[in-house]
């Protein structure tokens, strides 16, 4: 929980990011080498904010071993959600582990794949937030 609050804090308005550009907020998008036609991409530009860079990647790491044995106080808490928030909880879960059982079948180096997973995880939440704030009326008026 504390570190959905963090993220969610350092972020504020989600909707000023497409799933694309949120990356490039967070420092996640590769850092490119061009001259003429040649192009090389390098590693993260690590340019964002370092901050929620930094939650979302301890967050990704929980993501590299399946859901099987889960806490009481977890079961709690998916107890206590909506269906709906449980239903998009559980195939978020189950798509950041597939996409780390993918880089473990293909020999990925760890910490490589857990940026790649930490894009998916950045993008996750933008649509999630993105669906809240869609959902809610707005009372600025």
């Amino acid at each position: 929980m504390p570190t959905a609050f963090g993220v969610a804090v350092e972020i504020g308005d989600w909707t000023r990011f497409t799933g694309s550009t949120n990356g490039a907020y967070l420092g996640l998008v590769p850092s490119e080498h061009s001259s003429g036609a040649s192009r090389s991409l390098g590693g993260i530009t690590k340019t964002g904010n370092s901050h929620a860079r930094g939650l979302l990647v301890e967050a990704a790491w929980h993501n590299r071993r399946p859901y099987s044995n889960v806490s009481r106080e977890m079961r709690a808490r998916w107890d206590a959600a909506d269906e709906h928030s449980r239903v998009r909880g559980h195939q978020g879960n189950h798509r950041l582990h597939h996409k780390w059982d993918q880089f473990e079948a293909r020999h990925k180096r760890r910490v490589i794949a857990n940026v790649a997973v930490v894009r998916e995880l950045a993008g996750w939440c933008w649509s999630l937030a993105s669906a809240v704030k869609q959902e809610q009326p707005c009372t600025d008026e």
